[in-house]
């Protein structure tokens, strides 16, 4: 059987398959995008679709039915400790080894641990309301899912797109330190492997063709066993956190106290600043809750597996951030290799090998991770329609989205080739704190509204106090980004968020309990991670957000032009009781048309290359029925 799919064959069923095919309808099997006079159509009627869709909810039952479109189940085999080892290998790796030292010398001095702190407590509430989601919800679409259900279709659509851009901008990011930290440990300048071209924009000009091929490998490791990635990362990390432990200990045996006076010298907004673009350094962990599809028992793995990796690597974080700041004066660490330039200036030229391959494992884990919860994100956009549902297909024996892993890759690797970090994590610190602020709302949605049950009266007061909560927020960040150095503002906005957070609690009943695990102390933790959330928002850089704003802008306009109508239809599929499988007849995988399992890797390659040579083709043309 040609792997290829040009060929077909019939399941038990009597139902036609193809193992990996490229026509158009495994792209636009819409009825409104059939031909361009449904097209036509469907653009008139984009008003009241749109309504449709903003004021329509999914439901948790309909986002588990949505794995049924995939064609072939992920395989159960994740426990509670390999989540752990996930989370881990997921956050601890560009973003400390190289943001410590450009905020420690740019923006907090020493106090850089407290803006570790900071952004540590933030992501903590986040991984709380992540945490109650995923076991209620446990598929591979992680907050677009989540969003989906309280929020509605839109806003989970613009969220879905920074997601993506988020895994996509931070794996960039990881590759090119990659290179970097390469080229340290084989004692060269770490800009030795960049080509430089003059005809390109500053920030844009260096290519890194190594991070290139950097990301080819890990998609393919990806591709091949979400166990075998896991195993792989275990290796990685555990090499990692034993570097990390002899950073802790021989730095601070060659450490001086005086290189900690003074502790704040840019002050208080220094820390908040600095707290926003070391948010880059928790983005992650939001990929193990991709991975709740594969976990084997839930309601007890996920808690443990998200909750436990984010406690220790803020300890870990915190600690290393005292170590550098105490091993060499903030004015003098450098900004691209920190702690190998700290061991260096201390005397110990042979660490800075061991610091260097050490922050290589940790950066790879986090490629792989993010290669994994990239592509289970795409994967669950596309079973929607939002996106194609050629991305959302499984390959049969391997039991990963080959698909969406390998274009999520290529993606990563163009990003990586061209663009700087700085540009990089500082647009990635803006998508990932929206994110993560929209969960949390969409939280207390769950908590306290279920359609047909809450009372129109409680609807109201949950819409009232959400929107002061939200509006005073932002009124803080505002303040803050605008006001240098008064203080009469927060004693406005401060005292009216906490009002509100009073008034949800006390006014308001709640509507559902969770099942099995929930998030503590509602309404307070998750009001509180949207206020924190918006207000290290209010410390990011004015281009940063002209960039998110271009982005928006285009994920809105492909929305309204074809996300919008692509998933109309499938929605009105499913209402209309023929279900997801009846939508999907045609596309699956039968498990005996690919490879043996020896021929794994020989088949997913050239399954990549077919694939790549034909995703954009469908779009070329679309024809009359």
């Amino acid at each position: 059987m040609d792997v290829e799919g040009d060929q077909q064959t019939k399941s038990e069923g009597g139902i036609r398959r193809r193992v990996c095919s490229c026509t158009k309808d495994d792209f636009l099997p819409e009825v409104s995008i059939k031909s361009w006079g449904n097209y036509a159509n469907a653009l008139m009627q984009t008003p009241t679709r749109l309504i449709d869709r903003i004021l329509t909810r999914s439901e948790d039952e309909e986002e588990l039915e949505a794995k049924s479109r995939s064609q072939n189940e992920m395989k159960k085999t994740l426990t509670w400790w390999d989540l752990i080892w996930f989370g881990m290998g997921a956050v601890i790796g560009a973003g400390i080894f190289v943001l410590t030292g450009l905020e420690a010398n740019q923006e907090a001095g020493p106090a850089v641990v407290l803006s570790y702190a900071v952004s540590g407590i933030s992501a903590l509430h986040s991984v709380f309301c992540y945490t109650e989601f995923a076991v209620e919800i446990p598929v591979a679409g992680g907050s677009f899912a989540y969003l989906r259900v309280e929020l509605g279709d839109f806003v989970a659509f613009i969220a879905a797109g920074n997601i993506l851009l988020e895994y996509v901008i931070a794996g960039a990011a990881v590759a090119r330190t990659w290179t970097s930290y390469f080229a340290t440990l084989l004692n060269l300048n770490s800009d030795i492997f960049l080509i430089k071209v003059d005809s390109l924009a500053e920030g844009y000009s260096e290519l890194d063709p190594i991070a290139v091929g950097v990301c080819i490998i890990i998609c393919i490791i990806a591709i091949l066993s979400t166990k075998g990635s896991s195993r792989l990362n275990y290796i990685a990390t555990i090499v990692h956190i034993f570097v990390i432990f002899f950073i802790i200990v021989c730095g601070l045996i060659k450490s001086d106290p005086k290189n900690y006076t003074p502790f704040a010298p840019f002050g208080a907004r220094g820390i908040f600043k600095a707290s926003a673009v070391l948010f880059f350094a928790y983005v992650g962990f939001d990929a193990v809750s991709t991975m709740a599809e594969e976990t084997k028992n839930p309601g007890r793995d996920i808690p443990i597996g998200l909750i436990g990796s984010m406690v220790i690597t803020t300890f870990l974080y915190c600690l290393l951030a005292i170590t550098l700041c105490l091993m060499q004066p903030y004015q003098k660490i450098d900004a691209l290799a920190p702690f190998s330039v700290a061991f260096k200036a201390v005397g110990l030229n042979w660490a800075q090998y061991i610091v260097a391959a050490g922050a290589l494992k940790g950066m790879t884990s986090v490629l792989l991770v993010g290669a994994v919860g990239q592509a289970r994100y795409l994967t669950h956009i596309s079973r929607t329609h939002m996106m194609p549902p050629w991305f959302s297909q499984v390959n049969a024996t391997t039991g990963t989205p080959v698909n969406a892993t390998a274009i999520m890759s290529c993606a990563t690797a163009i990003i990586a080739l061209f663009t700087k970090l700085d540009i990089l994590s500082n647009l990635l610190s803006i998508s990932t704190l929206f994110i993560f602020m929209l969960v949390a709302l969409a939280l207390l949605v769950r908590r306290y509204y279920i359609r047909g049950e809450t009372t129109t009266a409680n609807r109201n007061k949950l819409i009232a106090f959400l929107l002061i909560i939200v509006a005073s927020s932002i009124a803080t960040a505002t303040y803050w980004g605008l006001s240098k150095h008064g203080w009469i503002g927060y004693c406005v906005t401060l005292p009216i968020w906490l009002l509100a957070t009073i008034g949800l609690w006390y006014f308001v009943p709640h509507a559902r309990n969770p099942k099995l695990w929930g998030v503590p102390l509602v309404p307070w933790l998750p009001s509180a991670s949207i206020a924190i959330n918006i207000f290290l928002l209010g410390s990011i850089d004015r281009a940063s957000f002209m960039r998110f704003g271009v982005w928006s802008g285009f994920l809105l306009v492909y929305y309204l032009f074809f996300g919008l109508h692509a998933s109309y239809d499938t929605a009105k599929e499913f209402e209309r009781g023929r279900g997801w499988k009846n939508i999907e007849e045609g596309n699956g995988v039968d498990s005996k048309d690919v490879p043996s399992a020896s021929k794994n890797l020989s088949a997913c390659l050239h399954q990549i290359n077919k694939c790549m040579t034909c995703v954009c083709t469908p779009f070329l043309s679309l024809n009359h029925d």
